[in-house]
């Protein structure tokens, strides 16, 4: 799969999963440098924003937005993925505020192999939004097709309502 990056075109590693599809097997690691693992996101609905680099304006207004409605869902838990290391995240999240969602580190790449968003080129990620049910199944996927531009956040929003309100009429 192909996105750009201020209009030039960059290939993924592959093609990522499709919705309906199982999240696949990876590693992140939080805050505390403690291993998070796919099994560790089941059993609750997750919204997982991607961001290529947490320290530019882009992926800063893409994870304040998401920090900012996390308190909306509380049936849901928001994760902000980037190949940042935890010590850049870390500095980050103190100077920005963010405390309603985690900020995982993927610096060694296992997510985005395992879920084919790395971009070769530049060891980055590509935006994109996911939600994932309970049982770990893609049920949202949105791939932002310019790096710079940021999602469309009332899309990812409106189906994460939707889904949260069929798991409070259960």
């Amino acid at each position: 799969m192909q996105v750009t990056v201020e209009g030039k075109s960059v290939s993924l590693v592959g093609n990522p999963p499709e919705i309906g599809t199982q999240l696949p097997k990876f590693k992140l690691w939080d805050k505390d440098d403690q291993k998070v693992k796919t099994a560790n996101l089941l059993g609750t609905l997750t919204l997982i924003s991607v961001v290529p680099d947490i320290n530019t304006s882009v992926c800063t207004m893409q994870t304040r937005k998401f920090n900012q409605q996390a308190d909306h869902f509380p049936g849901a838990h928001f994760i902000t993925v980037s190949t940042n290391t935890i010590a850049e995240q870390a500095g980050w999240c103190a100077a920005q505020g963010v405390q309603n969602l985690d900020v995982l580190s993927d610096a060694d790449e296992s997510f985005g192999y395992a879920m084919e968003l790395l971009i070769p080129d530049t060891g980055t990620l590509a935006r994109s939004v996911w939600i994932v049910d309970a049982n770990g199944q893609i049920v949202y996927r949105q791939i932002v097709p310019e790096e710079v531009d940021e999602p469309n956040y009332l899309d990812a929003l409106n189906e994460l309502e939707k889904l949260t309100s069929r798991v409070d009429d259960n």
